[in-house]
């Protein structure tokens, strides 16, 4: 029988390698990240360091989902609020002109092409306990 969680766990295991990645990279060269989001390189590099960590500690939690969705079906709810709070919180940061519109980018890799799996995931299988069984 076909794993109907299949896709999601690509999607998720996806989503983990990435978050590796871009929170690596944002914590090892920020000023990179500055200069593509059109961000003041003057601003201090901790503040971008520290995201790029929280970044990086989400992959965790997103190879966990991978690994096993119904064990740690409720993980998507961590991930979902961060893809959805960080567009709407880079939204009023750019429409206040704390942000440059130009870093939107970042908003658009990192949380919005992740949020179709993760709505579906958390709609089809994590609002209620799984208990072990897929629906």
């Amino acid at each position: 029988m076909a794993d109907p969680l299949k896709p999601y766990r690509r999607w998720f295991m996806a989503a983990a390698i990435y978050n590796l990645l871009w929170g690596a990279a944002a914590t090892l060269f920020p000023l990179w990240f500055y200069r593509i989001g059109g961000l003041d390189q003057r601003l201090p590099t901790p503040l971008f360091q520290s995201i790029g960590m929280m970044v990086g500690v989400y992959a965790y939690g997103y190879y966990l989902l991978a690994k096993d969705p119904i064990r740690y079906c409720g993980m998507v709810w961590v991930g979902l609020a961060g893809k959805l709070f960080g567009p709407i919180g880079f939204l009023f940061s750019a429409w206040q002109g704390t942000l440059p519109w130009s870093f939107g980018w970042i908003n658009l890799t990192n949380d919005v092409i992740w949020l179709p799996a993760f709505i579906a995931f958390a709609w089809k299988y994590a609002r209620h306990p799984l208990n072990g069984h897929v629906k």
